[in-house]
Protein backbone atom coordinates (compact mmCIF):
# COMPACT_ATOMS: atom_id res chain seq x y z
CA UNK A 1 0.00 0.00 0.00
CA UNK A 2 0.94 3.63 -0.67
CA UNK A 3 1.13 6.11 2.03
CA UNK A 4 -1.66 7.94 0.18
CA UNK A 5 -4.00 5.06 0.34
CA UNK A 6 -3.10 4.59 3.96
CA UNK A 7 -3.94 7.78 4.82
CA UNK A 8 -7.05 7.55 3.21
CA UNK A 9 -8.14 4.15 5.33
CA UNK A 10 -6.83 5.77 8.28
CA UNK A 11 -9.15 8.95 7.69
CA UNK A 12 -12.32 6.70 6.55
CA UNK A 13 -11.29 5.38 9.57
CA UNK A 14 -11.51 8.16 11.93
CA UNK A 15 -14.79 9.28 10.28
CA UNK A 16 -16.72 5.88 10.70
CA UNK A 17 -15.52 5.88 14.83
CA UNK A 18 -16.43 9.76 14.86
CA UNK A 19 -20.00 8.83 13.18
CA UNK A 20 -20.38 5.92 15.81
CA UNK A 21 -19.88 7.66 18.48
CA UNK A 22 -21.99 10.62 17.96
CA UNK A 23 -24.93 7.65 17.16
CA UNK A 24 -24.98 6.93 20.59
CA UNK A 25 -24.92 10.04 22.36
CA UNK A 26 -27.69 11.13 19.91
CA UNK A 27 -30.21 8.13 20.86
CA UNK A 28 -33.33 9.69 22.45
CA UNK A 29 -33.39 9.41 26.21
CA UNK A 30 -35.95 7.01 27.18
CA UNK A 31 -39.41 9.22 28.98
CA UNK A 32 -39.03 9.06 32.74
CA UNK A 33 -41.95 7.49 34.23
CA UNK A 34 -44.79 9.89 35.19
CA UNK A 35 -44.03 10.75 39.10
CA UNK A 36 -47.04 10.02 41.02
CA UNK A 37 -46.80 13.78 42.87
CA UNK A 38 -45.71 16.65 40.84
CA UNK A 39 -42.89 17.77 42.84
CA UNK A 40 -43.17 20.55 45.02
CA UNK A 41 -42.73 24.05 43.61
CA UNK A 42 -39.84 25.48 44.85
CA UNK A 43 -39.50 28.40 47.44
CA UNK A 44 -40.00 31.93 45.61
CA UNK A 45 -36.88 34.16 46.34
CA UNK A 46 -37.33 36.23 48.81
CA UNK A 47 -38.09 39.82 48.10
CA UNK A 48 -35.76 42.20 49.34
CA UNK A 49 -37.79 43.93 52.43
CA UNK A 50 -39.50 47.59 51.14
CA UNK A 51 -36.85 50.51 52.26
CA UNK A 52 -38.30 52.17 55.32
CA UNK A 53 -40.02 55.62 54.78
CA UNK A 54 -37.36 57.72 56.46
CA UNK A 55 -39.52 61.13 57.54
CA UNK A 56 -37.93 64.38 56.70
CA UNK A 57 -37.28 66.84 59.94
CA UNK A 58 -37.16 70.62 58.15
CA UNK A 59 -35.79 73.19 59.85
CA UNK A 60 -38.17 75.70 61.58
CA UNK A 61 -39.58 78.50 58.93
CA UNK A 62 -37.98 81.60 59.70
CA UNK A 63 -39.79 84.83 59.66
CA UNK A 64 -38.76 85.74 56.41
CA UNK A 65 -39.89 81.99 55.32
CA UNK A 66 -42.90 81.91 57.00
CA UNK A 67 -43.97 86.19 55.42
CA UNK A 68 -43.09 84.49 51.98
CA UNK A 69 -45.14 81.28 52.58
CA UNK A 70 -48.28 83.56 53.20
CA UNK A 71 -47.49 85.45 50.08
CA UNK A 72 -47.72 81.99 47.85
CA UNK A 73 -50.43 81.23 45.64
CA UNK A 74 -52.45 78.24 46.80
CA UNK A 75 -54.74 76.69 44.52
CA UNK A 76 -54.48 75.27 41.14
CA UNK A 77 -52.73 76.32 38.71
CA UNK A 78 -53.72 75.89 34.52
CA UNK A 79 -50.85 75.41 32.94
CA UNK A 80 -49.34 74.95 29.57
CA UNK A 81 -50.43 71.82 27.14
CA UNK A 82 -53.80 71.41 29.38
CA UNK A 83 -51.29 70.49 32.31
CA UNK A 84 -52.12 71.53 35.76
CA UNK A 85 -49.94 72.18 39.52
CA UNK A 86 -51.47 72.27 42.63
CA UNK A 87 -50.10 74.20 45.55
CA UNK A 88 -50.97 74.07 49.37
CA UNK A 89 -49.75 74.78 52.41
CA UNK A 90 -47.69 71.37 54.11
CA UNK A 91 -49.69 70.52 57.20
CA UNK A 92 -47.34 69.31 58.50
CA UNK A 93 -44.56 72.07 58.70
CA UNK A 94 -45.58 75.70 58.70
CA UNK A 95 -43.91 77.94 56.40
CA UNK A 96 -43.84 74.96 53.77
CA UNK A 97 -45.60 74.22 50.75
CA UNK A 98 -46.53 71.06 48.63
CA UNK A 99 -46.39 71.35 44.96
CA UNK A 100 -48.13 68.55 43.11
CA UNK A 101 -46.82 68.08 39.45
CA UNK A 102 -48.49 64.40 37.68
CA UNK A 103 -47.50 62.31 39.90
CA UNK A 104 -45.01 63.90 41.79
CA UNK A 105 -45.63 66.09 44.96
CA UNK A 106 -42.26 68.25 46.43
CA UNK A 107 -41.82 69.81 49.64
CA UNK A 108 -40.81 73.49 48.79
CA UNK A 109 -39.31 76.09 50.92
CA UNK A 110 -40.52 80.09 50.23
CA UNK A 111 -38.51 82.72 49.74
CA UNK A 112 -38.53 85.93 48.08
CA UNK A 113 -36.05 87.26 46.16
CA UNK A 114 -34.92 90.72 45.72
CA UNK A 115 -36.29 91.04 42.33
CA UNK A 116 -39.90 90.39 43.78
CA UNK A 117 -40.15 86.93 42.29
CA UNK A 118 -41.37 84.10 44.75
CA UNK A 119 -39.33 81.12 44.69
CA UNK A 120 -40.57 77.92 45.86
CA UNK A 121 -37.13 75.41 46.23
CA UNK A 122 -38.05 72.25 46.77
CA UNK A 123 -36.07 70.42 50.36
CA UNK A 124 -33.70 67.73 48.44
CA UNK A 125 -32.87 70.64 45.73
CA UNK A 126 -34.47 68.49 42.57
CA UNK A 127 -37.13 71.16 41.48
CA UNK A 128 -37.68 75.04 41.54
CA UNK A 129 -40.61 76.70 41.26
CA UNK A 130 -41.09 80.50 40.16
CA UNK A 131 -43.61 82.86 40.67
CA UNK A 132 -44.14 86.22 39.22
CA UNK A 133 -47.53 88.65 39.07
CA UNK A 134 -49.38 87.38 35.76
CA UNK A 135 -47.68 83.26 35.63
CA UNK A 136 -45.53 80.61 37.56
CA UNK A 137 -43.35 77.91 36.16
CA UNK A 138 -41.71 74.80 37.61
CA UNK A 139 -38.10 73.62 36.80
CA UNK A 140 -36.19 70.52 36.95
CA UNK A 141 -32.73 72.50 38.48
CA UNK A 142 -30.78 69.17 38.42
CA UNK A 143 -31.63 68.93 34.55
CA UNK A 144 -31.65 72.03 33.80
CA UNK A 145 -34.65 72.06 31.98
CA UNK A 146 -38.16 73.15 32.35
CA UNK A 147 -40.85 70.85 33.33
CA UNK A 148 -43.78 72.95 32.99
CA UNK A 149 -44.61 76.82 32.01
CA UNK A 150 -47.53 79.69 31.47
CA UNK A 151 -48.84 78.05 34.70
CA UNK A 152 -51.35 80.61 36.42
CA UNK A 153 -53.48 80.61 39.58
CA UNK A 154 -56.65 81.84 39.97
CA UNK A 155 -55.11 85.15 41.58
CA UNK A 156 -52.16 85.75 39.11
CA UNK A 157 -55.35 85.50 36.73
CA UNK A 158 -57.36 88.37 38.16
CA UNK A 159 -54.00 90.30 38.50
CA UNK A 160 -53.47 90.16 34.98
CA UNK A 161 -57.21 91.50 34.18
CA UNK A 162 -56.32 94.43 36.25
CA UNK A 163 -53.25 95.31 34.84
CA UNK A 164 -54.31 95.06 31.59
CA UNK A 165 -57.69 97.07 32.64
CA UNK A 166 -55.09 100.19 33.97
CA UNK A 167 -52.17 101.78 32.28
CA UNK A 168 -49.46 101.43 34.30
CA UNK A 169 -47.28 104.97 35.26
CA UNK A 170 -44.09 105.18 33.43
CA UNK A 171 -44.80 102.46 30.81
CA UNK A 172 -45.86 102.97 27.16
CA UNK A 173 -48.55 101.39 25.77
CA UNK A 174 -47.99 99.07 23.21
CA UNK A 175 -49.37 101.06 20.21
CA UNK A 176 -46.96 103.88 21.68
CA UNK A 177 -43.89 101.86 21.87
CA UNK A 178 -44.72 100.78 17.96
CA UNK A 179 -45.04 104.54 17.00
CA UNK A 180 -41.35 105.23 18.60
CA UNK A 181 -39.58 102.27 17.71
CA UNK A 182 -39.72 103.53 13.44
Amino acid sequence: MTRLSIRLLSLAASVCLIGAASAQTAAPAKPAAPAAKPAAKKAAPAKPAPKPVVEETLPAASSEQASAAQMTHIGHYDCEFNQGVEVAMNPKYDGYVDVTFGKQKYTMKPVLSSTGALRLEDVKGQTLMLQIAYKSMLMDVKAGRRLVDECVSEKQRLAKKAAEGQPSAGLMSDGAAASTSR
